[in-house]
């Protein structure tokens, strides 16, 4: 049987792809490496934890031993998406950042070097291209230019991911991908943040003038924009992965206020944060042409099963935000 471990899988993205990787290969067992930090959350995972094809394992990526242990039981394939994601956080505290995303990959890679791992993905970001101004977009040949602790830090793993394969002969694969949202996303991350604060009437605090643009993609779209690399992409290659959903911070609040029915007099305009991009786009013309990827959920619809998600799972909601650290 295939093993594929996912790190990072008690996290946002990691457990709805490790739901898609279930569902889509019943010949996978699926392993789970997780810190269990404020951002991986057992209860994430807590319905697969009865699957017989799915195992969990607690630890640290920068823990080499660890990480060796658990490699060399048998894994075929790697999808590394432990990380700290949080821009806020990483101005305040630059050096988890470091910790987790550069050296704990740079571990990784080598217990995928050691036993022999068939092929690593990189899950990275559109964020280690830096800013773009109002027009144009970012491709696999923009020059790498982040602007922020957390996107240094995932452009400094991503350099290690392609000398592994240049030095190595490992065998690697990487996805910059757009804004995510849906299911089980922290609601310190924009979308969830707001629904949670308009759910209880309360001020949406907005940076600067709400005019930061990004561009959206559904989680499941992500996933399946992984799935379609890791085993059809060409070795040592970047992919990045957009929807087509550019979309203004300020539109994106205005639409979950409409979705919600709650009035623009929420909006609180609060001090822009330091280093704040104007304008992220992705052009994911290279996955769309050479492995058939488009995003299948439309900005409206998915905004609208997320809003969904969250009102009906505000136990989820209150229990995590318990948890979370202020960033002042």
């Amino acid at each position: 049987m295939t093993t594929l471990l996912v790190t990072g899988g008690c996290g946002f993205i990691g457990s709805n792809l490790i739901r898609h990787l279930l569902s889509t290969y019943p010949e996978y067992q699926v392993w789970n490496l997780d810190a269990l930090t404020y951002a991986g959350r057992l209860e994430n995972v807590q319905d697969l934890e009865a699957n017989p094809r799915y195992r969990f394992f607690k630890g640290q990526l920068q823990d080499k031993e660890f990480v060796r242990q658990v490699v060399r039981q048998g894994v075929d394939y790697i999808m590394n998406l432990a990380a700290e994601s949080h821009v806020d956080r990483s101005i305040k505290n630059p050096g988890i950042f470091i910790e987790t995303n550069i050296i704990g990959t740079q571990v990784l890679l080598d217990a995928a070097h050691e036993y022999g791992v068939h092929r690593f993905l990189q899950c990275s970001t559109d964020e280690v291209y830096g800013t773009l101004g109002v027009e144009g977009y970012f491709t696999e040949e923009t020059p790498l230019a982040p602007n922020s602790p957390y996107a240094a830090s995932k452009a400094g793993a991503d350099c290690y991911v392609r000398a592994y394969h240049e030095t190595f002969g490992l065998e690697v694969v990487t996805t910059r991908c757009s804004n995510n949202y849906g299911p089980y996303q922290l609601p310190e991350k924009l979308i969830p943040y707001f629904i949670a604060l308009a759910a209880e009437n309360k001020p949406l605090p907005v940076y600067g003038n709400g005019q930061n643009v990004r561009d959206w993609l559904y989680v499941e779209d992500h996933c399946r924009a992984m799935d379609m690399v890791l085993h059809k992409g060409e070795s040592g290659q970047v992919y990045n992965v957009g929807g087509h959903n550019e979309r203004t911070n300020l539109q994106v609040i205005h639409k979950l206020l409409e979705l919600m029915g709650k009035s623009e007099d929420l909006i609180e305009y609060v001090k822009d944060r330091p280093g704040h991009d104007l304008r992220y786009a992705i052009d994911p013309a290279k996955i769309g042409k050479t492995l058939g990827w488009q995003p299948t959920v439309d900005f409206e619809t998915g905004l609208a099963r997320t809003v969904d998600w969250y009102l009906s799972h505000q136990d989820w909601v209150h229990h995590v935000r318990k948890d979370l650290t202020p960033l002042v």
